[in-house]
């Protein structure tokens, strides 16, 4: 896909610290069309609570007009600040009257984005939206796209603030857009009920820093005696299964169990700080996490399943498998792509027997070629799957163009 005007919507703000798929799909984007990134607009709500927030500081002297709303990242790509206050409705009861001022959020929202538009000159858009729920429910009337693909990478509806409306109201956005794009076949299949072109495109990292290659220096931290088995990333009972990391260190006292990452208030007040062979070692800067990571004898991600992580694309997975490290995860649908790879475990028995199986059997060819298969999963292979998917629509669209004007 060359030469289109793409406007992106989404739940991530562009000056967002953390990674994010958006961010990097809109990138790899801008690198053949022109792209502008729309941010959500500041809500009231969040204006008062969260007054001494940077972000929100930001958004009010934009709004105010001391700061541009339209910024240029690159010669193909701008991020665009809404200037209007919309309101927070989230707590309303669902049903007409939230309808009704959703829809007046949706117009306050879309009729600056238009001006955005125009201003650029983009025309004949193409309307990506990362899964930006109730703002977007009404993107397709408002933006009149000719070409619109919904993003879901997550099963936001699994939360409760998401649910209180996003249960009713995406599954009916997802039939108004053209095709429905997903990281899983499990969120894929999910939608697919309410959007028959709903396609798992896969996921795309950024694993320069994962090379095989590379020598580690290994982190004082890790001088310790035995093997590591290691996991890096938020430590939260939401995503992870802290019972199974106990049953792991007192199943075996000889292996070190090494945790890389900040802890939620659950972790925190854990028996697994009571352990002698466990250790939290905190929040380390990304450049780092290689360095740790190439010094673990096993990498793991005990994922607790729930209808949040059943269907989630561990990134992880892929950073663990380009580093060539052997991984032990819990099975979980999504998993069963990393099946070749990757052991997966339905019992706590299993995951204790899989990462011992896993330091015997652990060798240079299986390290080779998990990250071989690990590097195939790069932004740009998993933007062209998503042009796949446009070229398909537009086909389809002449397809029934042609056939209605013979009758």
């Amino acid at each position: 896909m060359r030469g289109r005007d793409i406007v992106v919507i989404g739940i991530q703000p562009w000056d967002i610290s953390i990674g994010s798929n958006c961010k990097n799909i809109a990138i790899e984007f801008s690198k053949h069309n022109r792209v502008l990134y729309v941010n959500e607009p500041l809500n009231r709500i969040s204006s008062i609570r969260e007054s001494r927030e940077e972000w929100v500081k930001k958004r009010k002297r934009i709004i105010n007009n001391k700061e541009s709303h339209l910024e240029n990242v690159n010669e193909n790509f701008w991020t665009f600040y809404p200037q209007k206050l919309v309101e927070s409705i989230n707590w309303i009861p669902d049903g007409l009257i939230y309808d009704k001022l959703n829809y007046r959020n949706n117009k306050l929202y879309y009729s600056e984005i238009n001006r955005a538009i125009n201003a650029l000159g983009f025309k004949d858009i193409i309307l990506f939206n990362d899964s930006l729920i109730s703002l977007g429910f009404y993107s397709t009337e408002f933006l009149r796209p000719s070409i619109s693909i919904y993003y879901i990478r997550d099963n936001l509806t699994s939360q409760p603030y998401f649910a209180k409306h996003g249960l009713r109201l995406e599954p009916k956005l997802a039939g108004k857009y053209d095709a429905v794009v997903a990281n899983s076949d499990y969120l894929a299949n999910y939608l697919k009920k309410h959007n028959k072109y709903s396609y798992m495109v896969g996921q795309g990292c950024d694993l320069a820093l994962f090379d095989i290659e590379k020598k580690r220096k290994c982190p004082e931290e890790l001088k310790m005696e035995g093997p590591i088995v290691g996991y890096v990333g938020y430590l939260t009972s939401m995503r992870l299964d802290i019972e199974l990391l106990e049953y792991f260190a007192r199943e075996c006292p000889n292996l070190n169990l090494v945790l890389v990452g900040p802890e939620d208030k659950e972790f925190e007040s854990s028996e697994l700080h009571n352990y002698p062979n466990v250790y939290f070692l905190g929040n380390k800067k990304g450049e780092s996490l290689p360095d740790y990571i190439g010094h673990f004898n096993v990498c793991i991600n005990p994922q607790i399943v729930n209808e949040m992580t059943v269907g989630n694309y561990p990134r992880k997975i892929d950073e663990y498998l380009a580093m060539g490290k052997p991984t032990v995860a819990t099975y979980t649908d999504t998993m069963e792509y990393f099946k070749d790879f990757v052991y997966l475990s339905h019992t706590k028995d299993e995951f204790v027997n899989y990462i011992n199986k896993a330091l015997q059997e652990d060798n240079s060819s299986d390290k080779i070629e998990r990250s071989e298969f690990a590097k195939s999963h790069t932004w740009e292979n998993n933007v062209n799957n998503i042009y796949e998917v446009m070229h398909d629509i537009t086909r389809k669209s002449k397809a029934t163009t042609k056939s209605s004007s013979l009758f």
